[in-house]
């Protein structure tokens, strides 16, 4: 059964949808090419942030391709969709609040992989209609047919891989371990399962939904993470689940939170939740993880790390 969304969550004209996924799948080619342009010369790269510690490398890098991917996208999607709001991991602009669709764009998922030519990186593209997650494009370094391309969906559509419709898995037989894709830090085997870590929240959501992994979990992502990957996961007919307030909950739309630092209102890009994804029987364990306490614990623990490095 195809885990949708719920009736009247959006009331999106399947003709708009499909336009926008036109567009959507189109930007994610654009944003692929122009990493693998790139992957011979050398590129610029930055960190947003120092460590505190002089002895730690910085962590989360930024190249002039995050930066010029954005930036193409943002320039096509205003010419094409005037109404239209963008928001990027780049570019620290808030969304208006009012606005009814808005572009949710990680120019370089894995960045970090990027930089160091490790081949597992993405360009992530998601649509959301008044927060509900609409339509979905993940450019992917590589793939279920082992060679890049773009992965998309739409609300009531099916999963397609560069235009075709993607398997339900992998056809095998004798397999009696699957991977799922875990947090770094993360038992390299679990009961049931091994797990798999990539460097890329795209990628992996992209991998739940083509069958390659199982199932997948995040501590805290941001909402460029996850808004493409989240319509391809539903397009599969696999599960979301949210947590919220200590209890995990199907997803089914991004939210601002209520409150947050500094003198300003919270907007969608202010979202951060646990994600678990994928089938019923694979996510069963995070689910039953004392309703998430120890995601909290985990999530806790890392932001205190962090404040050191």
């Amino acid at each position: 059964m195809r885990a949708g969304y719920p009736a009247g969550v959006t009331n999106t004209s399947t003709d708009m949808l499909a336009e926008i996924e036109d567009l959507a799948v189109e930007l994610a080619h654009l944003a692929g090419a122009e990493i693998t342009d790139t992957l011979g010369r050398e590129i610029v790269v930055e960190y947003k942030s120092e460590p505190r510690n002089a002895e730690t490398a910085p962590t989360n890098p930024v190249s002039e391709v995050d930066r010029a991917v954005e930036q193409l996208i943002r320039t096509r999607v205003a010419e094409r969709f005037a109404g239209h709001a963008v928001i990027g991991e780049e570019d620290d602009v808030q969304p208006d609040p009012a606005i009814e669709y808005l572009w949710v764009i990680d120019p370089v998922d894995g960045t970090t992989n990027f930089v160091n030519g490790f081949p597992l990186f993405a360009a992530s593209i998601g649509v959301l209609h008044r927060g509900v997650p609409v339509v979905g494009a993940i450019w992917c370094s590589t793939s279920h047919e082992l060679r890049s391309g773009v992965y998309h969906a739409r609300t009531g559509g099916a999963l397609l891989f560069e235009g075709h419709e993607v398997p339900a898995s992998r056809p095998s037989t004798g397999v009696r371990r699957r991977l799922v894709a875990q947090p770094g830090g993360a038992p390299g085997r679990l009961a049931q399962w091994d797990t798999r870590v990539t460097g890329s929240t795209a990628i992996e959501c992209a991998f739940v939904a083509a069958g390659i992994f199982m199932s997948g979990a995040f501590f805290g992502p941001y909402v460029w993470d996850v808004a493409g990957g989240v319509v391809l996961l539903k397009a599969a007919g696999l599960e979301v689940w949210e947590l919220r307030r200590g209890e995990w909950r199907p997803f089914e739309r991004f939210e601002a939170p209520a409150t947050v630092r500094g003198n300003r209102a919270p907007t969608l890009r202010d979202w951060r939740q646990a994600l678990a994804i994928g089938t019923s029987e694979a996510v069963a364990p995070t689910l039953r993880d004392r309703r998430g306490r120890m995601w909290r614990y985990r999530a806790r623990f890392r932001r205190f790390v962090m404040r050191f490095l």
